[in-house]
């Protein structure tokens, strides 16, 4: 730590937020030459080559961006800092930083940080999103708190975390009206060769859907596929086709996008976890939404789970 200095991390910090060093010394107002002579000072005493060309910008290697993440988190604590300095404030802001595994439908993700925001405590969360792999690499370097996923940590993932089973819920299938009232057949028989939005190969989700339909016998024709729940959702409100979303937010669904809930099934089943490199959950905000998942969002669904297909409502 003797040879870390703080005013050469903070061009750093800027150079890699501006992306060239020509627009960080506009926001320093000092001259490109004294930034650069600062930044090589820093790569040399750190025994690190930090940036590299890209035409006219720079582009962070590997180890500026392991570089970088520390330097978010000190810049931020320091902000922090004066902010509690000047404010005064009676008690210090909870800084949650978690990341979203980009197959977590958005609804739920938004339900499951809910409990979050209703802390006594003032909270800042940090939000990342991404596929699973890369976040749990930010978790084992503790750049982020929590991992929220759909499915737990791969056993060909070389990290050392826990999964912390959050709850588990069936399927519901949605669809307009309008595209409803053109496959009129019960449900799940409506399904037949009707136009069908599948989630991306990376959701959990996917697979179980695929089996359920050949076990049902059922032949849709498969209309898109989306890595992005929300554009998926998007385009079932346009009319695309039919989709499945997981039960608990059944109704935020139906009333965020003007769809009627087609159907439910518990004979597919979706789990989702937090998941940390504790053992035993110890942040106030990811406790908070561990409880509030048990409790009220999923505890609900599962005291009205039925083993049947049950049809639209």
């Amino acid at each position: 730590m003797s040879n870390l200095n703080y005013k050469h991390l903070h061009y750093f910090w800027t150079v890699a937020k501006a992306g060239s060093i020509a627009r960080a010394s506009e926001q320093l107002h000092l001259t490109p030459q004294t930034i650069s002579g600062q930044i090589s000072l820093f790569e040399e005493v750190q025994g690190e080559q930090l940036f590299k060309k890209h035409g006219r910008n720079l582009e962070l290697t590997e180890a500026g961006r392991l570089v970088l993440g520390y330097a978010e988190e000190i810049f931020s604590l320091g902000q922090e800092l004066e902010e509690v300095l000047h404010h005064r404030p009676t008690e210090r802001t909870v800084q949650l930083r978690v990341g979203v595994s980009d197959a977590l439908p958005k609804a739920l993700a938004y339900r499951l940080l809910e409990p979050a925001l209703k802390l006594p405590q003032t909270l800042r969360i940090n939000c990342r999103e991404g596929k699973l792999e890369s976040l749990l690499a930010d978790l084992a370097m503790h750049k982020i708190d929590v991992v929220m996923s759909d499915s737990p940590m791969p056993p060909t993932v070389n990290v050392r975390g826990f999964n912390h089973l959050l709850g588990q819920c069936g399927i519901s299938f949605f669809a307009t009206a309008a595209l409803r009232q053109q496959y009129p057949a019960p449900f799940p028989a409506c399904l037949e060769a009707a136009p069908l939005l599948l989630p991306g190969e990376d959701a959990a989700l996917r697979s179980k859907l695929l089996h359920w339909l050949d076990a049902q016998q059922l032949h849709p024709r498969i209309a898109g596929e989306f890595d992005d729940s929300a554009l998926m959702s998007a385009f079932g409100q346009a009319g695309a086709g039919f989709f499945a979303a997981p039960s608990a937010i059944a109704d935020m669904v139906m009333r965020q996008y003007d769809l009627i809930q087609v159907g439910q099934t518990d004979e597919i089943e979706e789990q989702f976890y937090a998941i940390s490199v504790q053992r035993k959950l110890t942040h106030p905000a990811v406790l908070a939404i561990s409880r509030a998942a048990q409790q009220d969002l999923f505890g609900s669904v599962s005291s009205n789970r039925s083993p049947h297909l049950n049809p639209e409502r």
